[in-house]
């Protein structure tokens, strides 16, 4: 078994290295970098660069999920028939489109690390526990992302008429078969416009795990700003490299928006 996960280890590392747009085989840097101070290798920042735009990229996907999942779950909670469902998901939505990104990110990160310290010690244990910057920096995004996601939510489930749920009856579909086979189809197609730009917001609001040590790309422009004293030359890369991002998600976004739409008629 340990010989098959060394395996699986060594072909993400070659993946990770030929599929480097900064610094694999014909990454941008190896081709247009060598002998300056974004050479990949020990001789400049380029691999520095490189993993900060990884962190910032795989953060940004693994957040996508689990926000969609809680957005979802807290638009159902706002739709719901009893008053105390209601009122908790206003009250989550509220209270995070209403924190800045920043103090919610360090709320997690150091109340939650405080809540589990208490709890530990409640049970007998006094070892300090520090949680992982990652870990947290996707559970703060989740929880920003989520609370905007369920309002976009709210609205499309708004533009789906009645009569939707009560064709689902009528063939004797349960609300759950309903939900996926009616209702998602067309939630989906309706909340995709906001969804798209909460997903850009996403993508910018990633620089905010800098904060926390994350070596994402601000972190790791940041850190040659200081070691080189040039910073409009590294910022202007951090720059260029969330534009990037935002090109090729907006690109995305279109295949998407055509895919979803696909079984509208032509009028």
């Amino acid at each position: 078994m340990s010989g098959l996960f060394s395996a699986l280890g060594s072909l993400w590392a070659w993946l990770n290295t030929v599929f480097d747009p900064l610094c694999g085989p014909v990454g941008l840097f190896t081709l247009f970098g060598q002998s300056t101070v974004i050479a990949c290798g020990d001789t400049g920042w380029g691999d520095e660069i490189a993993l900060g735009l990884k962190v910032t990229i795989i953060v940004a996907i693994a957040t996508l999920p689990l926000g969609l999942l809680i957005g979802f779950f807290v638009a159902l909670g706002q739709q719901s028939e009893e008053k105390s469902v209601r009122l908790a998901a206003g009250i989550y939505t509220t209270i995070f489109r209403g924190l800045p990104e920043l103090l919610t990110l360090f709320i997690v990160y150091y109340g939650l690390q405080i809540l589990i310290q208490a709890f530990l010690a409640w049970m007998g244990f006094n070892e300090r526990i520090e949680i992982n910057a990652f870990v947290a920096g996707m559970m703060a995004l989740s929880v920003v992302f989520s609370a905007y996601c369920a309002e976009v939510l709210l609205s499309a489930f708004r533009a789906i008429p009645k009569g939707q749920y009560e064709a689902g009856d009528s063939l004797g579909f349960h609300r759950g078969k309903t939900m996926t086979l009616i209702i998602l189809p067309q939630l989906i197609r309706i909340a995709l416009p906001g969804l798209g730009n909460l997903w850009m917001n996403l993508l910018k609001d990633t620089s905010y795990v800098s904060i926390i040590g994350l070596a994402d790309i601000l972190r790791q422009t940041g850190i040659a700003v200081r070691a080189t004293k040039d910073a409009f030359f590294f910022y202007a890369i951090a720059c260029a490299l969330y534009l990037v991002l935002a090109i090729i998600s907006s690109f995305a976004l279109g295949l998407v928006d055509k895919w979803a739409g696909r079984a509208e008629v032509k009028r």
